[in-house]
């Protein structure tokens, strides 16, 4: 006998991984290089040279049993203090290191978050498009997602609708800025009168309603957009981060959870997160990764090939006649598919060896996502294959 939802949901694929292995097969057949996976959001940038010279140094210098033995369950107390003290010097937000938990990556960060929070009916708010695993955590959590349909073609917030769907039960609203998979970066504008909204229910329901602040694109972003730092907007934010985009780090796992000591009920809430943390199996984060952290905090990684990347596929699918959602952040595009269906559209691309994810995952049928992670020539030598199944998409249309 095993538990039925844990079952359903390993024997149900994730569709973007599921993608990912269709592309490899092809890739068999026709030729690495004439796959055109957008499918994985996996880092194409390497680590910046201080992170891997520095993990060498530890390896060659440091004692074994100092290096790969156990740290605290919250994290190294120097590493917890470094970020700590980033933070706070870039946002004046006032962090401390006992503000802090290291987790393994932003995954574990928001699931320890959801577990904390999670009280009988507990409702949790996503606004779409949303990171499609947002479902699957709240539901293991035992709470209900609730979802605000998408502000299109703009990707804000639709706060009327966010007003119509709170209820006593909401416990937390996630936020993605920049967002996976628009690209879109949510406007001070915005998140002030989101905080005004939050701040008025809580009060009226007797309770606070948190903001989780899912960040792991919060350096990835370009020209001149940015990233309001939500806590300093709408206090009640608990935060969760990763190094795996901004340091190119996604096999590494390290993030961590940041409760201000300004939030509601803070220590409670990050006793929670510990205890959610326990409960799940975490023992502590990679050690060897939170002493490299300790001296590479201050690292951003250079936007540069991304960028590029950016501005050339979306000029070229803009070009092809594709709607596009223009991004400020992150290293995604949000494209509104010609037929109007992003899985039937999926199917039309799969037939040039054009991978792309269907926007239903993400609460938005009409559109699909693409990464634009890639090699700036294979970008380039896709845009006739996104030619031929716009052209072939419009025709079924008709």
């Amino acid at each position: 006998m095993v538990n039925k939802s844990m079952y359903e949901l390993g024997a149900k694929p994730n569709k973007i991984r599921e993608l990912f292995e269709f592309g490899k097969a092809r890739a068999k057949v026709v030729g690495p290089e004439n796959v055109f996976d957008y499918t994985l959001g996996n880092p194409s940038i390497p680590a910046p040279a201080i992170v891997n010279e520095t993990a060498i140094r530890f390896l060659q210098e440091m004692d074994s049993k100092q290096l790969h033995g156990y740290t605290s369950n919250i994290g190294d107390e120097p590493a917890r203090a470094a970020i700590a003290a980033d933070l706070d010097q870039r946002f004046g937000c006032g962090a401390k290191a006992s503000e802090i938990f290291i987790t393994c990556g932003a995954a574990p960060a928001l699931t320890a978050i959801l577990r904390a929070l999670a009280v009988e009916n507990g409702e949790i708010m996503v606004i779409a498009p949303y990171f499609m695993e947002y479902k699957f955590f709240a539901e293991a959590a035992g709470e209900k997602l609730v979802e605000v349909s998408a502000d299109i073609p703009d990707f804000q917030i639709r706060l009327e609708e966010v007003r119509e769907k709170l209820t006593p039960n909401t416990q937390a609203l996630i936020l993605n800025s920049p967002n996976n998979p628009a690209g879109t970066v949510y406007t001070r504008e915005t998140l002030e009168a989101l905080g005004a909204l939050l701040t008025e229910k809580g009060e009226e329901y007797g309770h606070p309603i948190y903001i989780i602040a899912d960040e792991p694109y919060r350096e990835l972003v370009y020209g001149d957009a940015v990233v309001p730092f939500i806590p300093n907007v709408y206090p009640n934010t608990i935060v969760c981060y990763s190094y795996s985009k901004s340091l190119s780090l996604p096999g590494e796992r390290l993030g961590y959870v940041y409760v201000p000591g300004f939030c509601a009920d803070s220590p409670m809430v990050y006793a929670a997160v510990a205890g959610a943390s326990r409960g799940s199996g975490h023992v502590c984060a990679p050690s060897i990764w939170q002493k490299v952290i300790v001296e590479c905090v201050k690292t951003r990684p250079d936007l540069e090939s991304y960028d590029r990347n950016r501005r050339a596929l979306y000029e070229g699918l803009k070009d092809i006649g594709y709607t596009v959602a223009k991004p400020d952040g992150a290293f995604y595009l949000f494209v509104e598919a010609p037929n109007g269906d992003g899985d039937a559209f999926l199917e039309i691309s799969k037939q040039h060896d054009l991978l792309v994810v269907p926007g239903a995952g993400f609460g938005c049928p009409s559109y699909f996502r693409v990464c634009y992670a890639l090699d700036y020539d294979t970008i380039i030598r896709s845009l006739p294959a996104f030619k031929a199944a716009y052209e072939e998409a419009k025709k079924e249309e008709k």
